[in-house]
């Protein structure tokens, strides 16, 4: 099969699962096939918006991000199911095992999607072949099905993957590229937002094949190297390959929360920042990760966003640690303003084997004796439910915001 292959090119598949998150729920529970189905958040706050939905659901008009109580509205016998983010991971920890198979270049995109170089493959069939078998076995063992991208380079190769849903796989060649993707709106390209498309088109470019043919020179003026890079893909070129390094890392881990009403009052927002701390900290522990970085993200009710973040000298993954950096970031930039939006996220992500904490030998030997007790009390709390144990220092927050509130019942 290596005449089917090229002599000095690339071969890179762009594997897109179809409707995850919903396929998921479906594979999980047959009885909802063939009906309408959205994975949506909490209908009766203002989280209640559609994460996503099936494509039967789509045939009566509804759209990610459209709220509930719309999509109920076009369609009364839609199932709704609220997220299940750890049958997810599992679900795409089975899929990227399933990629594995075929080849070990394989760069993890995110939860749902990820490229594959496939071009010392020949000996397993052809591209195309290969990508039935990818495709085949997903659907077999998993029961999700997706659809596949096939070109010489990663952008392209995304490109190919989103033009047949569900269950596709298309070939796009560097040739095709004038009569396929030229005559598209720039915003429909891969790497476009809604803001650099207005860039563009503030400067007469309105497809991407005038973003192909422009002046690399006024592009750049306008946004930069990004530009550029954005016009060589836009004639096929793409340098980037794909990287294994990425495959089972973390960028970042992040809790937000969206209140029902404007918040403004700082007791209840330290709160629920320590909500978000705990879950972050929940979440890297599973995995066995650590943070270099806290960012917080702030979102005002006018829709004014400020994300502020911290460097850290030492590692850290610990609830009282990560609520801590977060608390000051808080403390520094909350301008007293309404919240309807808070987030914290840890990045700068390591395996916690991997990361170089500076330690002196106390303050090793003080983790060492925690962790077993932290990991016991995270299952015993885990296994019911609710907080039966609790560490010292929450104790003893919790005693200083109760002395706290009985001053204030008192005195105000």
């Amino acid at each position: 099969m290596r005449e089917m292959y090229p002599k000095n090119g690339r071969v890179i598949l762009h594997v897109d699962m179809n409707c995850f998150f919903a396929s998921v729920e479906i594979a999980h529970d047959s009885s909802l096939q063939g009906k309408p189905l959205a994975v949506a958040g909490n209908e009766k706050e203002r989280k209640g918006i559609i994460i996503t939905c099936s494509y039967e659901a789509r045939e009566y008009g509804i759209r990610t991000t459209m709220p509930l109580w719309e999509a109920k509205r076009l369609c009364p016998q839609l199932v709704v199911r609220r997220p299940n983010f750890t049958l997810y991971r599992k679900a795409s920890f089975q899929m990227f095992q399933i990629l594995s198979r075929f080849t070990e270049k394989i760069q993890p995109v995110s939860i749902d999607e990820g490229y594959l170089d496939i071009t010392d493959c020949y000996a397993l069939g052809s591209p195309l072949e290969i990508a039935k078998m990818i495709q085949q076995a997903l659907l077999t063992e998993l029961q999700l099905p997706c659809s596949i991208g096939i070109a010489p380079n990663l952008f392209l190769a995304k490109t190919a993957s989103d033009m047949k849903k569900p269950l596709g796989i298309t070939v796009l060649r560097k040739r095709d590229i004038p009569e396929l993707i030229w005559p598209l709106p720039v915003g429909a390209m891969h790497g476009i937002g809604e803001k650099t498309a207005e860039k563009l088109n503030d400067i007469h470019i309105q497809t991407i094949e005038q973003l192909a043919k422009g002046d690399e020179h006024i592009i750049r003026a306008k946004i930069g190297k990004h530009g550029v890079d954005l016009q060589r893909r836009a004639k096929g070129m793409d340098d980037r390959e794909v990287d294994p390094s990425q495959m089972g890392q973390h960028k970042s881990v992040g809790n937000s929360t969206t209140f029902s009403k404007d918040m403004d009052e700082e007791k209840e927002l330290l709160d629920m920042l320590e909500r978000l701390s705990k879950s972050v900290s929940k979440r890297l522990q599973k995995r066995t990760l650590v943070s270099y970085n806290i960012q917080i993200m702030i979102k005002y009710h006018d829709r004014r966003t400020v994300t502020r973040s911290k460097q850290l000298k030492n590692a850290i993954w610990e609830e009282r640690d990560i609520f801590q950096a977060a608390s000051r970031l808080w403390k520094q930039h909350w301008d007293g303003d309404s919240v309807r939006l808070l987030g914290v996220t840890a990045t700068e992500i390591e395996w916690k084997t991997e990361s170089v904490k500076q330690l002196d030998l106390f303050s090793y030997e003080e983790d060492a004796k925690k962790e077993p007790l932290l990991a016991v009390i995270d299952q015993i709390n885990d296994k019911y439910g609710t907080p039966l144990l609790q560490r010292g220092s929450q104790l003893l927050r919790k005693q200083e915001k109760s002395f706290q509130q009985k001053l204030e019942n008192k005195f105000m």
